[in-house]
């Protein structure tokens, strides 16, 4: 193998990829990046065996040839070039590869290709297109749900249904549901239900790069994955098994209390508190305060014996009784975060039943989040 790449191309191909390394391995050439020649690019490939990373770099090549390199080593040396023509040659016999850049030389030994888990090839025409921009902001407003507890494994993934011309996103932790629907510009022949774990989901928003208009979803039949193409980039991911929980007879069909609050003040309300809150459980009250003239108001308060005391008072628009309710901050915060409408409403029924937020003007989200107990 001789190839000549830009530095910043190499760099730039190794962020995308090295992510999916696995830290922690007894396969060596697990800890390792795949360099090889393809098609006039340079292709580089990662896999841990549950996610797998592929991009593709614009390169010059003299011979074809393939090698992995341990990951960390290239990458971090990478780094460390100047933004200028880096020269990869592979030593066939010793499986080394020579890196030169400006007046540098480095050899880093590798281990041979072969020995690389294969990565997946499906059929172009298989699958159907998503809207990048769509897509993105689908898995930025839900993933974030999903559990990290490696105890249930099914509430670490993303639970995708695609029905005709829709497609739908939920993920839950068992505290809080996010749920995004969004219309597909054209109808799919197959209906489709998985569970993809939120890590392969962020990492994948993660790659999307500016060049990009639309990704192309591939569930090959039999194999547990999911593919999904870029212009220069692929994701591979296994699917999570197993029975995801019906969400939906969760989500409160009605509310006795409907309070509008500027989507903006209350996220600062909800950061201010967490302040305080984070040294205690994360717990905030929220007193909803309707008025008979003129707008009401929410106080957010946060009290931790440790910290302090936090009170913030925000001008609302309430419908129905005053209420007194109590929730993790944090959780009030993330889906602030990934919220872009001006205002929002939080529907509540009872200090022990699930809240409900909406975006104002968008039917396309709902988030419902479990109550705290009130101490």
């Amino acid at each position: 193998m001789k190839v000549t790449v830009t530095q910043q191309h190499l760099a730039h191909g190794l962020s995308i990829v090295s992510r999916a390394v696995s830290p922690r391995t007894t396969l060596p050439v697990l800890a390792n990046v795949l360099l090889a020649t393809d098609e006039g690019r340079l292709r580089l490939s990662a896999t841990n065996l549950e996610l797998g990373i592929t991009c593709w770099i614009p390169a010059q090549i003299e011979e074809e040839g393939s090698i992995t390199i341990p990951s960390r080593t290239l990458v971090d040396l990478v780094s460390t070039f100047p933004p200028d023509t880096v020269h990869l040659t592979l030593n066939d016999r010793t499986q080394t590869l020579n890196l030169v850049c400006n007046s540098s030389v480095h050899d880093i030994k590798g281990i041979d290709a072969q020995d690389f888990p294969p990565m997946p090839v499906t059929d172009p025409e298989e699958g159907f297109d998503l809207n990048l921009a769509d897509f993105k902001d689908m898995i930025q407003q839900v993933a974030f749900a999903a559990s990290t507890d490696e105890a249930r494994p099914v509430l670490q993934g993303v639970k995708m249904e695609v029905v005709e011309n829709h497609i739908t996103l939920a993920a839950t932790d068992g505290f809080r549901i996010s749920v995004r629907k969004e219309s597909l510009s054209n109808p799919v022949e197959q209906e489709l239900s998985v569970i993809i774990p939120a890590r392969a989901m962020n990492e994948l928003a993660r790659i999307f790069s500016e060049v990009d208009k639309s990704v192309r979803m591939v569930v090959p039949q039999g194999r547990g994955q999911v593919i999904f193409r870029l212009k220069d980039a692929e994701l591979v991911s296994q699917l999570i098994d197993g029975n995801f929980p019906d969400y939906k007879a969760i989500i409160p069909k009605s509310a006795k209390t409907k309070t509008i609050i500027s989507t903006p003040a209350f996220l600062k309300a909800c950061r201010q508190a967490e302040v305080i809150a984070r040294e205690g459980n994360n717990v905030v009250r929220l007193d909803i305060r309707p008025e008979e003239e003129g707008p009401g108001k929410v106080e957010i308060n946060a009290v931790t014996e440790e910290t302090g005391q936090s009170d913030i008072s925000v001008e609302a628009h309430i419908e129905g009784s005053g209420l007194l309710i109590a929730f993790n901050v944090r959780f009030l915060r993330e889906v602030l975060d990934v919220i872009h409408s001006p205002n929002v409403a939080l529907e509540t029924n009872a200090n022990n039943s699930p809240g409900v937020i909406r975006p104002m003007g968008e039917e396309d989200f709902v988030h419902v989040i479990m109550p705290m107990h009130l101490g």
